[in-house]
């Protein structure tokens, strides 16, 4: 045993205690994971000049969603933090007071709305700053320590996870509470747009008529713990991120930067390719991201596992995402049952992947979740049984 494997043996085990998603196809993971089962979409086409002067295919709420029944004072994206945690909260029994809890609190945007209705003063800047909603969720449930923010673009669900999974290691906590966020505005469907990200139809992940995004809003939660009476539970077993330094939107186009991240997760997980059962990719249906994501799968040995992306269902939704499609994608793994990529039908990207285009049944103990973002920032992660 070498001095690596016998640091990872001396690590203690992740496991996963209880799970939330929030979006337009559910209150709860089980309504979620259902209407995906019944190929049911959030992506609809929506006239609202609110958010865009143009149609807009997206995943949003419908505008009279009440979140929490005693939002005041709460912001949509804190109202959506707090309606995630609470059910993961009371589904797992953990006590937010703990001392050995922390609350990990991922987005990209955050309250970042709230520059298009306020007149900028130094009382915005206060509320907008994502310390601010961390303070109040937190102060909300009780949490004793002080909450840590994870936004690091597209990737900030992972690498929340991530994050969560090394604190749990290092024995500074025993539990770690993690959820994402965020909220669609007309300051972030005109940030996409300016960049020609947006698709002018549904999403069509790594097919050759891809032709950009569709924008995405709900929130998910994930409480992990290293308490061994959760030892039959699932484990998330290996993380790792990296930077393309390559642009500050663009991707890496050779993609051996994700590539790079997904073999340190395998290693840190103390497993191989031919481990992995199926992927859970960011594939966010724009020409470079498929692109490149497809080729750092091929560079690692993964092209001909099956592989899906849920962006067809619920958009991107950026800090939320991660949390989201590893949510799901551990309900695939319990139930052995991967949810197909809807929009996909030929292959469009230069090294093929399998993907997934009808629901598949299949036997695996471990699968790898992908992330990439603007920045050139990637992730990977490892869950399994």
């Amino acid at each position: 045993m070498n001095k690596q494997d016998m640091s990872r043996a001396s690590e203690q085990d992740v496991f996963v205690v209880a799970d939330n998603i929030y979006s337009p196809l559910g209150k709860t993971t089980a309504e979620n994971f259902q209407n995906l089962k019944n190929n049911v979409s959030g992506v609809q086409l929506h006239n609202d000049d609110s958010l865009s002067p143009t149609p807009l295919f997206a995943s949003i709420f419908s505008k009279d969603t009440q979140f929490i029944t005693c939002g005041n004072g709460y912001t949509k994206f804190e109202q959506l933090l707090i309606a995630s945690l609470s059910d993961v909260l009371i589904l797992s029994g953990i006590d937010p007071e703990d001392k050995k809890t922390v609350l990990i609190i991922s987005t990209t945007k955050g309250n970042i709305s709230l520059l298009e209705t306020e007149t900028n003063s130094s009382e915005l800047q206060n509320r907008v700053a994502l310390t601010t909603s961390a303070k109040l969720v937190a102060k909300h449930f009780g949490f004793s320590n002080r909450p840590v923010i994870i936004s690091n673009a597209c990737i900030s669900g992972i690498m929340s996870i991530i994050t969560g999974m090394r604190l749990l290691r290092s024995a500074r906590y025993e539990t770690a509470v993690i959820v994402g966020a965020d909220v669609i505005s007309r300051f972030i469907v005109s940030g996409f747009q300016s960049f020609q990200a947006l698709s002018v139809q549904a999403c069509k992940p790594f097919d050759k008529d891809r032709n950009g995004l569709n924008l995405g809003e709900g929130a998910a939660a994930i409480v992990l713990s290293t308490n061994k009476k959760f030892k039959k539970n699932i484990k998330v077993k290996g993380g790792s991120v990296s930077n393309d330094a390559n642009h500050i939107s663009g991707p890496s186009r050779t993609g051996k930067e994700l590539g790079h991240a997904i073999e340190q997760a395998l290693r840190d997980a103390n497993l191989i390719a031919g481990d992995v059962g199926f992927i859970s990719a960011h594939g966010t249906a724009t020409v470079y991201n498929d692109e490149m994501e497809a080729n750092a799968i091929g560079l690692t040995g993964l092209q001909s596992v099956p592989l899906n992306s849920l962006k067809g269902y619920y958009g991107h939704t950026l800090g939320a995402a991660g949390l989201i499609e590893s949510v799901i994608s551990i309900h695939s793994l319990k139930e052995n049952w991967i949810i197909p990529t809807l929009g996909f039908d030929k292959t469009g990207v230069t090294t093929p992947v399998n993907v997934c285009t009808s629901p598949m049944h299949i036997d695996t103990t471990n699968f790898l979740k992908t992330a990439s973002g603007f920045g050139g920032c990637n992730a990977a992660v490892v869950f399994g049984k």
